[in-house]
């Protein structure tokens, strides 16, 4: 059934016309021959559409309008009313309605406006579904992190979530601020408002300018028409300037006036502007240091400062390298031929024991490189491609307490460990021709153990036999 429709109406001649015509098209349709009625099947059953006679017995169709509206505003109303009565017709869309019906009308006409009323109905709720998924994407406790680090964060978004307070987000790049700015917005008063993005690094200072404040026709070259302003876009709503440490000192002035007046002026534009908005700021520079060196103004700094909230990096919650890693598994599994379900351990280690630099997003893009390069539905340190060349970096690390010393020392003599294991057990096999027990022997290990250190490295025969022969043919084919 494509809905629910009840036709109310005092002519019989109406009401079946009605059911004729619209059973046909594949709807569920009941009648109701006087308001009372009416009102009585729309609360017991529910409906989408109410074609509904303005003139009805026991209670006029206007006032079973309004009543309807009050207690089921989604339902569609389309009124029925005479040649004559076209004033009354226009007074009950002011009511609610959607539409109205002058009789006699055509079969073609009722079909096209219930057709109308049902579109309309699709739209609004495929808005609100969207609504709800992009809100429910971004509640806190949705972002991928269970360590104390990240918990500490998530106290901070429910703290300031609900308030209109400036937010500033600090951290390193790659970092997932977008994500903490859009939580804080879809978790307060606003998230029905727009959420605007500015990327202050993508633009220059010229076009910065006229992106946040909008500029009018003829204020310079190439402003061939009035634009609106990000500002003004985002009224009622939340901007979110990323990376503000790189905005000149010149639009750091005009940023200030806003923050403390509410008030702007579009490029060329001698009108004033007021907007309501909250401003969310992020960065991953040192803005104290570009205070003292005179490249940030300090009292901006001390405007957007209100409340902070630290992103830590992705070394400093290394419980959440695991959960992440899936998540980002999950996401990018369809793009590979066969269905991609795990890492092997030695490709987890591998995961968990980086510095990543980068941080979520350099993970995202090396697990998305391993689900395209995945020759199985197991994830293995050989897919995960140029990986190796970030171990370097993690021993080359500048240690700044004694403690990161010596996390930085035990990471780079196990990295060191773990390369000659390795090294020695592919050595070993290739002069043995791939052969387990013959390899074994000739080191002096228990073939146990020898098999211990394979599957710690999950060196594979078969894979590695075939990436030697390809290796080959790949320097045999270059020569």
């Amino acid at each position: 059934m494509k809905g629910r429709i009840l036709v109310a109406d005092d002519e019989e001649i109406v009401i079946q016309s009605c059911l004729r015509v619209l059973s046909a098209g594949g709807f569920q349709v009941d009648a109701a021959r006087d308001g009372l009625e009416a009102l009585r099947a729309i609360d017991e059953n529910g409906y989408d559409v109410l074609i509904l006679d303005i003139k009805m017995p026991k209670m006029n169709g206007m006032e079973v309008l309004q009543r309807v509206k009050e207690a089921h505003p989604d339902i569609d109303v389309i009124m029925i009313t005479g040649l004559h009565a076209i004033e009354t017709a226009v007074q009950a869309m002011k009511l609610g309605a959607f539409d109205y019906l002058p009789k006699p009308f055509e079969p073609e006409e009722l079909e096209l406006v219930v057709a109308r009323a049902f579109e309309r109905r699709q739209l609004l709720q495929e808005n609100i579904s969207l609504k709800s998924a992009v809100s429910a994407k971004y509640r806190f406790e949705n972002i991928i992190g269970s360590s104390p680090q990240m918990q500490a964060v998530y106290r901070l978004i429910a703290r300031c979530a609900p308030t209109n307070s400036t937010v500033i987000l600090r951290g390193e790049s790659g970092t997932g601020k977008e994500l903490i700015a859009r939580a804080i917005h879809y978790n307060s008063l606003r998230k029905d408002k727009p959420f605007v993005t500015v990327d202050c690094t993508a633009l220059s200072e010229s076009l910065l300018e006229s992106e946040l404040f909008g500029h009018v026709k003829g204020s310079f070259t190439g402003a061939v028409s009035n634009k609106k302003g990000l500002f003004e876009t985002a009224d009622g709503g939340t901007l979110f300037l990323d990376e503000i440490g790189n905005i000149s000192l010149s639009t750091q002035a005009k940023l200030l006036r806003f923050i403390e007046e509410r008030e702007f002026k579009a490029v060329g534009d001698t009108r004033v502007q007021t907007v309501n908005i909250r401003m969310i700021t992020a960065t991953n520079k040192d803005l104290e240091a570009m205070v003292a060196d005179g490249n940030f103004r300090d009292d901006l700094y001390y405007r957007i400062n209100i409340f902070p909230i630290e992103i830590p990096p992705l070394r400093a919650r290394r419980h959440d390298i695991p959960p992440l890693a899936f998540h980002f598994l999950k996401k990018f599994r369809s793009e590979a031929e066969h269905e991609v379900r795990e890492f092997s351990a030695g490709a987890m280690n591998l995961l968990m024991n980086l510095d990543w630099p980068g941080n979520v997003r350099e993970l995202e893009n090396v697990v998305h490189r391993g689900v395209i390069l995945a020759s199985s539905d197991v994830i293995r340190q050989g897919d995960l491609v140029n990986i190796v060349d970030m171990l370097p970096r993690v021993a080359l690390d500048v240690p700044r307490t004694s403690e990161d010393l010596k996390r930085i020392k035990k990471i780079a003599r196990q990295k060191s460990v773990e390369n000659v294991e390795k090294l020695f057990v592919l050595g070993a096999l290739k002069r043995n021709g791939w052969n387990v027990t013959r390899s074994a022997e000739e080191t002096g290990m228990q073939r146990s153990n020898f098999q211990a250190l394979m599957k710690k490295y999950d060196i594979r025969i078969r894979d590695a036999e075939l990436q030697e022969n390809e290796e080959g043919s790949d320097d045999t084919g270059a020569s």
